[in-house]
């Protein structure tokens, strides 16, 4: 059985990048059935390229203008518009595999189990996939394609490799992923008043309603790291920021401030006060950060000069504490809100 399919993003100042997702829209081996796309209200030309597309009429477009909303509210309402059972969702700024909405779709067609594994251990809701019984989400993949030397860099520190993601822990991310609309509407929707990592807040909710999950690693986006170390701050800043306010990950911002706050500087002082050596360990946990993404980048390496070899894997360091930096500072701006403006329906502050 094929179901009907509505493709949807939300877009805001995305002129350089709008083009480049509507042509992989075009090229998709599997033709979409509709494909909604709401503007938060753009400041460049985004919103003419957009109508340029769906007055070529070879793409069933529609295209909302709605200033001022965020991701959350924007998502909620293209699929409250659209018509498909299956909603699969995109972010902008990336560029679909022409075989993306097959391959993301196809589990819903048909009995899927991810991995050679027959089950989806996703949250206490999760049941074993078994016969023709079709999951309710299925969570694509994503590639870094940088355009210089820096985003190569930034691809390496922030974008994980596939062999390296546990299917039964992957944090599905809404640049590539697909649900059936009525789970959508058993957890009313993205969390609207989260303006970053609302993705995530939506795939515990699901998770906690019983929805079935598998993994699609062949739906693959491809998506382009931020351009300049300032992008790439602001981005973090505001993810942190998001888990502070949804009260995410704890536990990994406290490691981080126990290392940077308490641990680094500790072996800085014994290294100057009583031996070199915990200098050296200091070094050594340094090189430990890196060594993930180092990995990630080695080969990527292949086609450059040695110069943009060591250009490449000097960023990592520059990179890592960054982000690490930006995390440290967004977080607690987060928790505060999360402190002072707590929704006021017990469904979004089941999350506080």
């Amino acid at each position: 059985m094929t179901h009907q399919v509505s493709v949807i993003a939300t877009v805001f100042n995305e002129a350089a990048s709008i083009d480049a997702l509507l042509d992989s829209l075009r090229r998709q081996t599997r033709r979409p059935d509709e494909v909604i796309i709401v503007d938060g209200g753009s400041r460049d030309d985004t919103l003419l390229r957009l109508e340029r597309h769906r007055q070529r009429g070879d793409l069933p477009l529609r295209v909302w203008a709605l200033p001022g909303c965020n991701i959350a509210a924007g998502r909620n309402a293209a699929i409250a518009a659209a018509a498909g059972p299956i909603i699969a969702v995109v972010d902008a700024g990336v560029r679909l595999e022409d075989s993306w909405l097959e391959a993301i779709t196809a589990p819903f067609d048909k009995g899927y189990a991810p991995f050679d594994k027959g089950y989806a251990p996703y949250g206490k809701g999760s049941a074993p996939i078994e016969g023709d019984s079709p999951p309710d989400v299925v969570s694509g993949f994503f590639v870094a394609a940088p355009h210089t030397l820096f985003e190569r860099a930034l691809g390496a520190v922030t974008l994980p490799r596939l062999e390296e993601i546990d299917p039964d822990s992957f944090q599905p991310s809404s640049r590539s992923v697909a649900f059936r609309r009525d789970a959508w509407a058993a957890v009313r929707g993205y969390p609207e008043w989260l303006d970053y990592c609302e993705d995530l807040a939506f795939d515990f909710l699901l998770r906690d309603v019983g929805c079935r999950f598998v993994m699609q690693p062949e739906a693959l986006v491809h998506f382009r790291p931020r351009p300049t170390l300032r992008a790439y701050f602001r981005q973090y800043y505001r993810y942190a920021r998001g888990d502070g306010k949804a009260d995410l990950w704890m536990a990994r911002h406290l490691v981080r401030y126990g290392t940077y706050l308490v641990g680094l500087p500790a072996l800085v002082i014994l290294g100057a006060v009583h031996h070199p050596l915990w200098l050296a360990l200091a070094l050594g946990g340094l090189g430990a950060m890196v060594r993930t993404p180092l990995r990630r980048l080695a080969p990527h390496l292949r086609d450059l000069s040695w110069g943009e070899r060591l250009k490449a894997v000097a960023w990592l360091p520059v990179l890592r504490v960054t982000g690490d930096v930006a995390k440290m500072l967004g977080y607690p701006v987060g928790l505060w809100w999360r402190w002072r403006h707590a929704p006021t329906n017990t469904w979004a502050r089941r999350w506080l």
